[in-house]
């Protein structure tokens, strides 16, 4: 992030605020997109709001929709950033009424055939007869919340077929992050229910991202670098441009973070610094469906390995370049510079 013409004492104003949103914002993004990507095309319901702070529920909400999620049960969000809402009953609502079956009654009555029954309060079987003996072949989804969920999934799968119920999905929560999901891809469930493991960042509660000036105005008004030269928080001083190296294919080959003149651009390459703000208004699309078309453009250029959930090196090379020049070829690389600009 750049924070320009500004005076030193906005900047660090602004640090706090800006940094706490990066930081936040970009764990639960990035744990969202790790799910969606485990998922594989079957829908994922955010359902952590009662895991977090109130506002940061509606944080985590609205990135978790940026980067593959199809709806929220934060009806804020839902106000807020224009989210679908969805979300099932709970095992407070069974045990309100004196029989599961009323209480399965009372919701069909309240919200029609199609809604997600939770089926393992008591007995998962004995649940899922008398849901559909109320509902019939029209009964939209039944949830499942505990016990060990692929084998259960299989079952119920087969117990409402042997109904007539072909078409009810099945829907699993319990504690899912992106490797429980990844474990039920042979399950025949058709959504997911997560919560806490990604409003937490899924094992990465903060981006770790940090302020560094890197460059100041002169007495002669002139943009001057500054770095840090501590033995172990060196920083790189300039203001720094920042792209993705695209080929022609459309598939990313690195990224490119450099001081000074730009490489040449063979029209594939895509800036990644962009202007948000003048004069204090924003000057691009900010919602979260603007935001959800960009993850989407910008994961499909990524290669196949983008897609472990494994630890391994990274799937396309940063490289750091200073005072770069155009080459004539318009894809020579410059030697990469030996230090990593903050």
């Amino acid at each position: 992030m750049c924070i320009r013409d500004r005076t030193f004492a906005e900047a660090v104003l602004l640090e706090t605020l800006v940094l706490s949103i990066y930081n936040h914002d970009c764990a639960i993004a990035a744990a969202a997109s790790r799910m969606a990507t485990a998922a594989g095309g079957r829908p994922l319901i955010e359902m952590g709001s009662r895991r977090t702070h109130e506002e940061a529920g509606v944080a985590a909400a609205r990135a978790a929709y940026i980067c593959g999620f199809s709806t929220t049960s934060n009806l804020e969000a839902g106000r807020r950033h224009g989210i679908p809402t969805a979300g099932t009953s709970a095992h407070s609502f069974t045990l309100l009424h004196d029989t599961e079956e009323e209480a399965f009654a009372a919701q069909i009555a309240a919200l029609g055939k199609g809604t997600t029954v939770l089926v393992d309060t008591y007995d998962v079987t004995a649940a899922v007869h008398t849901a559909v003996r109320l509902a019939g072949p029209d009964l939209g989804a039944v949830r499942l919340d505990s016990g060990d969920l692929v084998t259960q999934a299989h079952e119920v799968r087969a117990l409402l077929d042997s109904l007539g119920n072909t078409r009810t999905r099945i829907v699993v929560t319990s504690d899912l992050d992106e490797y429980a999901i990844a474990a039920l891809a042979a399950a025949p469930v058709d959504a997911y229910g997560v919560g806490t493991s990604l409003v937490t960042g899924s094992g990465a509660p903060t981006a770790g991202l940090v302020y560094k000036l890197v460059a100041r105005e002169d007495g002669a008004g002139k943009l001057v670098g500054v770095a840090k030269a501590s033995k172990d928080k060196k920083s790189v001083g300039g203001r720094k441009y920042a792209l993705r190296r695209v080929n022609h294919s459309g598939d990313a080959e690195a990224e490119i973070i450099g001081i000074g003149e730009r490489p040449a651009n063979d029209g594939n390459d895509r800036e990644l610094l962009v202007q948000l703000m003048a004069a204090g208004e924003p000057v691009v699309d900010t919602s979260a469906d603007a935001a959800r078309a960009h993850h989407k453009r910008a994961l499909a250029e990524l290669p196949a390995g983008a897609k472990r959930l494994s630890r391994g090196e990274p799937v396309i090379p940063t490289e750091y370049l200073e005072d770069a020049k155009p080459s004539p070829a318009g894809r020579e690389r410059p030697d990469a510079a030996p230090s990593a600009p903050a």
